[in-house]
């Protein structure tokens, strides 16, 4: 059993197993077994990629949007939720996905916000950005753009995205207060949060706490309920809520830790319901600007970020010949 001894650690371990997914969705595309045939059986999908079968990610995308994306985006998402499902996205908006992995819910997004508004993906896993890239070329959509980065530090302005979502990704980042500094900075005033993640109700026994795997897998690193609200809050959000989409059981637990050892499959009765998928939304206040919030980011740190985020995000946005006012790079 790893365990968890620096942010350092986690993030490491995170690039390296989601590399190892999106390689496994990659090599089973191009053996050809995964046309038509069922997720869950083809080529060992994504989630078995992580370790065993993984009840979190299953089932989380319904027949139409699954048309609606080239096979391999289904097959390398790793979420526990639906965030375009239930983010109220509409035309026109620029959206930002943290965490995009193979770019479904980037795709899916773009599709929303038709071809006057902007979808991003961001991932900092060069293999799953390149499998990203590919799944854009097979949907055709001219309106999205997949940049590498960490979600600590977006490579994006200030004051530049309508709507962020994610799917059970903020649950990997160690400095979860850092993640939603970085959303409220790059949200506009009154842009919207609205994020699919795993939450924790009660206590959750140490070993899980500290197993590396479990981590990957988005349970370690979850959040309880008040803990969440809390981070938004001091954040700079408000309006923030949480509405359960699913609460997961002991067989749930029993089927996720079938891949551990012995000592962590036997805790699987002791988290019986203390893990459910949320969907959590929050705002960010009209009259707010980037900097503006009691949290960690001050007005210089933002400046900084803003200054960075431009020079990062440029040279993508002028081989995309930019993507409207205000939406590119902030021009």
């Amino acid at each position: 059993m790893r365990t968890m001894n620096s942010d350092g650690d986690v993030k490491e371990i995170v690039r390296q197993r989601y590399g190892e997914a999106a390689k496994r969705v990659t090599e089973g595309a191009a053996a050809g077994c995964c046309g038509g045939g069922a997720v869950s059986s083809c080529c060992g999908a994504a989630p078995a990629a992580i370790g065993g079968s993984d009840p979190i990610t299953a089932k989380l995308y319904d027949a139409v949007q699954a048309d609606a994306v080239p096979d391999t985006a289904l097959l390398a998402s790793l979420g526990c939720g639906n965030p375009t499902a239930l983010a109220e996205l509409k035309p026109g908006e620029t959206v930002l996905d943290l965490g995009s992995g193979g770019g479904i819910d980037v795709l899916l997004s773009a599709r929303r916000v038709g071809p006057t508004g902007v979808a991003y993906g961001l991932d900092m896993t060069d293999e799953m950005l390149a499998l990203a890239q590919e799944n854009k070329r097979k949907s055709g959509l001219a309106n999205v753009h997949f940049l590498k980065g960490e979600i600590e530090h977006i490579p994006l302005p200030a004051d530049s995205v309508d709507v962020i979502i994610s799917n059970c990704v903020i649950n990997l980042a160690a400095d979860k207060d850092r993640v939603l500094a970085e959303a409220f900075r790059v949200l506009k005033p009154g842009g919207r949060f609205a994020v699919s993640d795993v939450i924790v109700r009660g206590e959750v026994p140490p070993a899980i706490r500290r197993n590396m795997e479990l981590w990957i897998g988005c349970v370690a690193g979850a959040l309880s309920d008040r803990d969440y609200l809390d981070k938004l809050a001091r954040a700079g959000f408000t309006d923030a809520g949480i509405e359960i989409t699913r609460v997961y059981g002991v067989d749930d637990a029993r089927e996720f830790l079938a891949a551990q050892s012995v000592d962590l499959q036997q805790l699987a009765a002791h988290v019986d319901g203390r893990f459910a998928s949320g969907f959590i939304r929050a705002t960010k206040p009209a009259g707010a600007r980037a900097g503006s919030a009691a949290g960690p980011a001050s007005a210089t740190a933002t400046a900084e970020a803003d200054a960075a985020a431009r020079a990062a995000c440029a040279p993508a946005m002028a081989a995309a010949s930019c993507c409207g006012p205000g939406t590119c790079c902030g021009r």
